[in-house]
């Protein structure tokens, strides 16, 4: 053997190593016990001719002959001309590269795909011209791959439960912060956002709209049914919402019933087209219990920054006032907050 035998000579500073033929006597043992473990396939191939002089059983049974049959055979006359050449270049790989080499092996015999790691090792017999040879090992990776598989799954198992778990906690923590009756947030968020639309608009000089919503009297069906009315309207009143706002608005319930409205970006010309239609929705909307068609009605107040205020506690208050009046009006019916001249706030 070449850089084999060179790695195995005596150690003058420690006479006592192993080393030569001992070293691989002791040796000997653990490339047959490791190939099987691992189910390998070893041969042994004559460099200058292609032919084997030596295969394990594994490899015997791989190929489809006895080992008998195998010695003395090259790759052309044991596999079809597109896998021998495959190999062939494979071999001329290794010789190019003058060290062991490990390479993968992806091929098609006898109506199977293996997925092999092909170990190289170019070996001299002893002697002067002595015979190189080919010895290669080859480790069957489909195991290999179908844990890595597994542990690809597994993780990707415990990621999805992990976003899973997380979109829980998020809609948990969302639940927490809206009124279970009608599905709309509380009062909290819409201040929360009424806070930061004040002082994005005021940064960037824009407007936008809030109203405030509140359930006219009930009618005498509703007052009949009782809490089972009132649940049916606040549900029915918290549909209209969610459908008639955008993502950037915010809808809340902000008393009993009363309802807050924030539109982000709208003036009030267009705050007070929206809220009309809302008003006739609510106005022809058929909420139904237990076969009894219940209808209601809604008074609304619309306020704009900064033309009818341009702080949060005036405009809070401008709409409120807004609302009153179109109470007082009986109503069903929007009315606009006035809008502020020179520094005066309402």
């Amino acid at each position: 053997m070449n850089t084999a035998v060179e790695t195995m000579a005596a150690d003058p500073a420690n006479p006592g190593a192993l080393h030569g033929a001992e070293l691989a006597q002791v040796l000997g043992g653990a490339l047959p016990a490791l190939l099987q473990q691992r189910d390998g396939l070893l041969a042994v191939k004559d460099v200058d001719s292609g032919r084997y002089r030596h295969v394990n059983a594994a490899m015997a049974a791989f190929i489809g002959r006895s080992a008998a049959e195998i010695v003395g055979r090259s790759d052309s006359e044991l596999f079809d001309a597109p896998l021998a050449q495959a190999l062939r270049i494979a071999e001329q790989t290794a010789l190019a590269h003058g060290a062991p080499l490990f390479s993968d092996h992806v091929l098609q015999w006898r109506g199977t795909r293996h997925d092999f790691a092909v170990l190289r090792v170019l070996a001299d017999a002893a002697g002067p011209g002595g015979a190189r040879h080919w010895v290669t090992i080859w480790l069957d990776q489909a195991g290999e791959r179908g844990r890595q598989q597994q542990l690809r799954t597994a993780l990707e198992q415990i990621e999805q439960e992990q976003r899973a778990n997380e979109r829980l906690r998020r809609d948990l923590a969302d639940q927490a912060l809206r009124d279970p009756a009608s599905g709309l947030h509380r009062r909290g968020h819409f201040e929360d956002q009424l806070r930061r639309e004040v002082d994005l608009s005021t940064r960037e000089h824009r407007e936008f709209a809030i109203v405030f919503i509140e359930l006219d009297a009930p009618t005498a069906r509703v007052l009949t049914l009782g809490a089972a009315g009132d649940t049916v309207v606040l549900e029915a009143m918290g549909r209209l919402l969610r459908g008639g706002t955008r993502a950037m608005d915010a809808a809340c319930r902000y008393s009993e019933r009363r309802f807050a409205v924030l539109l982000s970006g709208v003036g009030l010309a267009t705050a007070h087209a929206r809220m009309e239609g809302l008003r006739r929705k609510c106005a022809t909307q058929i909420a139904v219990h237990e076969g009894q068609e219940l209808n209601f009605s809604v008074a609304i107040g619309v306020a704009s920054f900064p033309h009818t205020a341009h702080t949060q506690e005036g405009l809070v208050q401008a709409c409120d006032a807004a609302l009153a009046e179109a109470q007082r009006r009986g109503g069903n019916h929007v009315t606009l907050a006035a809008i502020r001249f020179g520094g005066n706030e309402p």
